[in-house]
């Protein structure tokens, strides 16, 4: 078992990075509990942060505020640890939308939700690992406070299976429906088993491949590891541990124990309500409780997760941050953004539950299926150790630090964009202009607008001029968010187009232009912070500069430009005095690892062209007899003209 971690990397530490590393060991070393690694974008926090793990060597939480840079976070941990566990664990919903009730109306809703199978894949691989061994980086949003059954429980359920046990199959069929897995001898997949004469064909609910287990007799006489696409053998083993096929796992016992104790609390409760209420509750109640007496499960089962779990009614879940098992560092990275996005979960997750209780919808003790209370997430942080990282703290993480560490200097010599304001009489003509002059030069430009429909205009507007332009935004899939800024870097579009999403975690060197469009309406997306986290996303690039659209100045705009000036002038003055000339990051592209179904993000104007290339593409792959990509391709295709379609009846 691999328990240190093992960095590797090509480079070395330089500029503000070696003076940043030995600052924050020593201080983890020391026993801070707290620290803050400020650091410039494009200076390597990324990388003086594996430094670090390297050295400290304990488990790691890696903490962001969305899934995008979640993305990109674990493809950059991944090379660094190559011999390690790198997992990725972030919400399993391609589509959520959560149970309500709005008595104004007295419309309910009922929860309705599609889980994307990869994603759901790699948070039990998460588990996994952190049930297995020590050496292991979790990169999380902050689903990572949600509720997520009893850890002890679930490695409970897990079991070993060793070459030459004595076990016979019937036996094990049992050990598996324990664990979760389900049986089905029609379609192989992840959480599921078959059984086919002597042989156990299962696929772990954390893994891709099968393992199949060949019995003699009542002993197992052979374990191996199949390639599921090929079946052809990838390894030979002596011995597996079986982890649950799901989280939340429960046995017969504790079944009994919450049927009952759902059954007390439905009794006192009733006497609470009207007969409307109580009518409500004593129906959808019972109905439930039949379905988990016959089946082990129904449908909302989690808003009963108390009285499975035993916990006392307020008590907090468990939650992601239990699965480790000893002492670990955590990473809040961008934390100016992902500690307020702590700080309101809870509270706005109890409003819309509390309305479901005292309408009759649900039990009280579904107030207790919930992401941690912010307080409860602070005793993680004072029991473990902890570093805060952004390029512009905020004042909880400053105050709440034992030391801010300062990495100004980026080793590549970039310096801080030039930053121009100009008013807004004209800013489409100037943007075009800008936009042209910039992708003459190879470059790539994004911009960003503060409403959702002002991206869209801007894309079809850009797409009319004959520039290939595209918008993200919140409707876009976790995964795909990731395959257009890959296909933006690559170059099948020059011009990225959005809001809110596209300020932090954005790393994208072939950056040449940021335009920002009304950069004078202070307010959250246009505070010296935001703006100083936009204006960042230019420091890849040696000729990029930033616009602001503006037709005042503001406290925000000076004081952005103002700290920008600062870190300009440190980096100009060190470039100098070691005769560094600054150069643009060169970033490998990965390969594509998803094809776009989802057409959101393509302005009308393109739809048509890009339909034309995908049908060639389409073809092509047939005849290569990638058959699989020619289908996915072809779905491409169906999305794309019924777009069409519909904006021709629109």
């Amino acid at each position: 078992m691999q328990e240190k971690f093992n960095l590797v990397s090509e480079f070395s530490p330089a500029g503000s990075q070696p003076e940043a590393i030995k600052q924050l060991v020593d201080g983890i070393k020391k026993g801070y509990n707290a620290q803050t690694l400020l650091g410039v974008t494009g200076s390597g926090k990324t990388y003086t942060v594996s430094q670090v793990i390297n050295q400290v060597n304990k488990p790691v939480l890696v903490i962001v505020h969305n899934k995008t840079l979640a993305a990109q976070l674990y493809n950059e941990f991944k090379s660094f640890f190559p011999s390690n566990r790198v997992e990725y664990f972030v919400s399993f919903y391609d589509y959520y939308q959560p149970e309500s009730y709005i008595p104004s109306t007295d419309q309910y809703i009922e929860k309705d939700s599609k889980i994307n199978e990869y994603i759901e894949r790699m948070r039990l691989s998460t588990t996994a690992s952190l049930s297995s061994r020590n050496d292991v980086i979790v990169i999380a949003s902050v689903s990572c406070i949600y509720g997520l059954g009893n850890p002890k429980n679930y490695l409970n359920a897990g079991f070993e299976i060793t070459k030459n046990q004595k076990i016979s199959r019937k036996d094990l069929i049992i050990k598996l429906i324990n664990s979760q897995y389900e049986r089905n001898d029609l379609e192989l997949m992840s959480g599921r088993f078959r059984v086919k004469g002597d042989t156990l064909d299962l696929v772990p609910g954390y893994e891709r491949n099968i393992i199949r287990l060949e019995f003699f007799g009542d002993e197992i006489e052979r374990i191996l590891v199949l390639d599921k696409d090929t079946m052809k053998p990838l390894d030979d083993l002596k011995y597996f541990f079986l982890f649950p096929a799901k989280n939340f796992v429960t046995t017969e016992e504790e079944i009994a124990k919450a049927t009952v104790s759902i059954s007390k609390e439905l009794d006192e409760r009733v006497k609470e309500l009207g007969i409307i209420e109580s009518h409500r509750l004593k129906q959808r109640t019972k109905y439930d409780l039949e379905l988990i007496n016959n089946f082990g499960f129904c449908k909302g089962i989690e808003n009963y997760s108390r009285h499975f779990e035993g916990r006392k009614e307020g008590e907090k879940p468990y939650c992601l941050l239990d699965y480790f098992k000893e002492k670990f560092l955590i990473i809040i990275d961008e934390s100016h953004q992902t500690i307020p996005q702590f700080n309101g979960m809870y509270n706005g997750d109890r409003q819309r539950k509390q309305t479901l209780v005292d309408y009759g919808f649900r039990l009280p003790s579904a107030l207790d299926n919930r992401p941690l209370k912010f307080n409860e997430f602070e005793k993680y942080l004072k029991d473990n150790q902890v570093i805060f990282v952004s390029a512009t703290p905020s004042k909880y993480e400053i105050d709440n630090s034992k030391q801010v560490v300062e990495q100004i200097i980026r080793p590549t010599g970039l310096v801080d964009p030039e930053i121009f304001v100009r008013k807004t009489d004209g800013q489409i003509d100037d943007i075009l202009g800008e936009v042209k002059e910039t992708i003459r030069k190879n470059h790539r430009v994004l911009v960003t607008t503060l409403t959702k429909k002002l991206a869209e205009e801007m894309a079809e507007y850009f797409a009319s001029q004959n520039i290939k332009a595209r918008y993200l935004h919140s409707e876009i899939k976790t995964l795909e968010r990731s395959e257009i800024i890959r296909q933006f870097r690559l170059g099948k579009f020059d011009v990225l187009v959005g809001i809110n999403l596209l300020r932090e975690g954005i790393d994208i060197p072939e950056l040449g232009l940021v335009a920002i469009f009304d950069a004078d309406k202070e307010g959250f997306l246009r505070d010296q912070r935001s703006l100083i986290q936009i204006i960042g996303r230019a420091a890849r690039n040696s000729t990029s500069k930033v616009i602001l659209y503006a037709d005042k100045d503001t406290k925000s705009i000076d004081g952005a430009i103002k700290e920008t000036n600062r870190r300009r002038k440190i980096q100009i003055e060190y470039n100098q005095k070691h005769g560094i000339t600054p150069t643009t990051i060169i970033k490998s592209i990965e390969e594509q690892k998803i094809i776009l179904k989802d057409t959101k993000h393509i302005p009308f104007r393109e739809k048509e062209k890009l339909v034309t290339q995908l049908e060639i593409e389409m073809r092509e792959a047939a005849e290569r007899l990638e058959f699989e990509l020619a289908i996915e391709l072809r779905d491409q295709i169906d999305n794309l003209k019924k777009d069409l379609e519909k904006n021709k009846h629109a």
